[in-house]
């Protein structure tokens, strides 16, 4: 039996009908590949293609651009059925919920319906590249320059860790363009990927996210329109990403919760099946106690992620309220799935076992979109 918890205060039959049609997608056209996808390090291309056709991508951008037409509630509904299938390879909550938004609030009219709709068909895949070899959080720190010539940005530098890197059409690039501006120097320039200058490097080999097309991007005197400048000067990229990284953390939020209570439902299912001793693991007090620990942490996470969607909706969910869900949901389901890994035994480190997959998988959750430490720093400076 699963984890029975009470219904999402922002669900709607709306909603159910969302996630059914997110169920059996995924069921479809994501569960069957995850091997292969881990192998080639990347989901197939047609993915995207196919998920526009079944109205799943850029769900919370406006009818007009070519999208769904609905909110972060829709958004959560897919990220949360992607959790609970067990596939961590498709990026499409970079895609969706961060890519589509920076264009929905800071590219012109013009470019919006360019891009937009292409998104939301999965002609376009959305990436947005931050990281670079030498920084990491530090974002005043980026190196990447782009230098206005008439009516051209010149762009060149290299970014790392960009996920949808290998498929990715367009790319949102945080540049410098006035290196000796700090903060107030950063831009955000969008570069479609067919552009000459730009080229794609490896793949990246991680721990977990196997079938996630993480790449390295260089730009080698990439030339790129000054309309592709998002916002109406330069300048305001920090201050862009400061307004849409809230979201970007709920969404990490969303899925974090959704894992830690899938990771306890093949927990109970595997320790009520498996037995030792002569009886089913689940009735040793050990494993009673772990898993109803387990059971309330989700609980308690189901809560407060749930609070922090009612605020997103209504535009209250501040840059604290994020940081901490980020780093509550975060810090607990990485506890979460290793005491449940435990519980499968020589089993839980299989990667045959979803668990496995979980386990490895969920460790990025801490360091992404934010680091626990840069949490905790953006957090106090509210006390």
């Amino acid at each position: 039996m699963p984890l029975q918890l009470p219904k999402s205060s922002w669900s709607t039959t709306e909603l159910d009908d969302l996630r059914e049609l997110a169920r059996s997608f995924l069921q479809k056209e994501a569960v069957p590949h995850q091997e292969r996808w881990a192998a080639e390090k990347k989901v197939d291309r047609e993915l995207w293609t196919k998920a526009g056709d079944v109205g799943l991508l850029c769900l919370s951008i406006p009818e007009e651009y070519g999208g769904g037409g609905g909110t972060f509630a829709h958004e959560a509904v897919l990220y949360e059925e992607q959790a609970r299938a067990g596939d961590s390879a498709w990026g499409v909550t970079v895609h969706n919920g961060i890519v589509a938004h920076y264009l929905l609030a800071y590219a012109s009219e013009e470019k919006k319906r360019e891009w937009l709709p292409k998104l939301a068909s999965g002609e376009l895949v959305g990436a947005i590249a931050m990281t670079e070899p030498g920084t990491g959080s530090d974002l005043q720190g980026i190196k990447t320059r782009a230098v206005r010539d008439g009516d051209h940005y010149v762009i060149n530098g290299a970014k790392t860790f960009i996920t949808n890197g290998f498929h990715a059409g367009l790319v949102v690039v945080a540049v410098k363009t006035d290196p000796d501006a700090g903060a107030q120097g950063v831009s955000l320039i969008v570069v479609e990927t067919d552009t000459p200058g730009f080229r794609r490097g490896r793949v990246l080999d991680k721990v977990g996210l196997k079938g996630q097309d993480t790449a390295e991007l260089f730009f080698d005197d990439v030339r790129v329109p000054v309309g592709n400048l998002l916002g109406d000067a330069e300048g305001q990229g920090f201050f862009q990403l400061m307004l849409q990284l809230p979201q970007e953390r709920l969404i990490i939020a969303v899925t974090a919760v959704a894992g830690l209570e899938a990771a306890v439902d093949l927990t109970l299912e595997y320790t009520k099946e498996r037995t030792a001793f002569g009886r089913p693991i689940f009735s040793f007090q050990n494993t009673k106690f772990t898993l109803a620990e387990a059971a309330t942490e989700a609980a308690v996470a189901r809560a407060f992620l749930d609070q922090c969607i009612e605020r997103h909706l209504k535009g209250e969910l501040d840059v604290q309220g994020a940081a901490m869900a980020k780093l509550w949901t975060t810090e607990r389901v990485n506890k979460v799935i290793d005491d449940c890994v435990q519980l499968f035994g020589g089993y839980g480190y299989m990667t045959e076992y979803p668990i496995a997959r979980a386990w490895a998988d969920v460790r990025i959750s801490r360091i992404f979109g934010g680091t626990s430490e840069i949490m905790k720093e953006i957090i106090s400076r509210s006390l």
